[in-house]
């Protein structure tokens, strides 16, 4: 049955290789479901175009703002601190985000689920895909919406996995990404784009430009605020973690790498 690859597992970044990352990346569902939908959306923009013009300009602005929407909701949702200071929002924010900072290397965790990406991502890129060439450009929007985000996993996955990556490109990414989970967390809030910290002032190059932060691992959701706003805290089932897990420290990511530090 479809998503059988994945049914009842765990899989642990800090303990793969680069190819048991592609066949657990290219086997979970909803990487399947946005392939399979940014199919189906570029051919409908290509049904329905009347000329090339808008539906290529639809993608290119899409892809353009990306960055920028990963950025807002990175920063002033999924570490805002008010969603789990209400019991009804308090498990979507330890599903979206708490979970994959207490667990980085958690690969189930890393992925979002489709009941929040989806929407969000439709939310993002039809209107503009729309404003710029109505329905085929809408759909072309949304086809690239799709697509930016299977890279933006992809290269996600990658900036967790035991693996140190031959291209400088995405190692100096990778570098940036883990010093957001293990050194300071108000900050470097990009995947694969940084030009939006760069603007908002939240880009820093190395750890040594920022003091490490106390709360990295639980995004201030300590056992203090646990006791205000009990709600993650329960459907954990423990109390929120200040540090990275056993299993985590044993064997980082890589030598090289911020978490090395941290786990000292």
């Amino acid at each position: 049955m479809w998503g059988d690859a994945w049914r009842g597992r765990s899989y642990d970044l800090g303990k793969m290789t680069l190819k048991e990352l592609a066949v657990a990346y290219w086997t979970y569902p909803a990487i399947q479901v946005y392939s399979a939908l940014a199919v189906v959306s570029g051919v409908l923009a290509v049904v329905w175009a009347e000329s090339w013009l808008a539906p290529l300009a639809a993608v290119a602005v899409a892809a353009l703002l990306y960055p920028l929407a990963w950025y807002c909701i990175h920063r002033w949702i999924l570490h805002g601190r008010w969603l789990y200071k209400m019991p009804w929002t308090a498990s979507l924010w330890k599903r979206i985000h708490f979970d994959h900072h207490q667990d980085p290397h958690k690969l189930d965790v890393l992925f979002g689920s489709l009941a929040n990406t989806l929407p969000t991502i439709a939310a993002v890129t039809v209107p503009v895909g729309w404003l710029i060439g109505g329905p085929a450009g809408s759909a072309a929007a949304l086809s690239s919406g799709l697509v930016c985000t299977c890279v933006y996993e992809f290269f996600h996955c990658i900036q967790h996995l035991n693996y140190k990556p031959r291209w400088a490109w995405v190692a100096r990414i990778k570098q940036l990404h883990l010093q957001h989970h293990f050194h300071n967390e108000d900050g470097n809030y990009g995947i694969v784009s940084y030009l939006p910290d760069m603007v908002f002032g939240t880009y820093y190059n190395s750890a040594k430009e920022r003091p490490r932060s106390p709360h990295v691992f639980n995004l201030g959701y300590d056992v203090k605020e646990a006791e205000r706003y009990p709600w993650v805290m329960k459907l954990t089932g423990s109390p929120p973690r200040d540090r990275p897990p056993r299993a985590t420290e044993r064997r980082p990511a890589d030598k090289d790498q911020p978490e090395m530090k941290a786990a000292s």
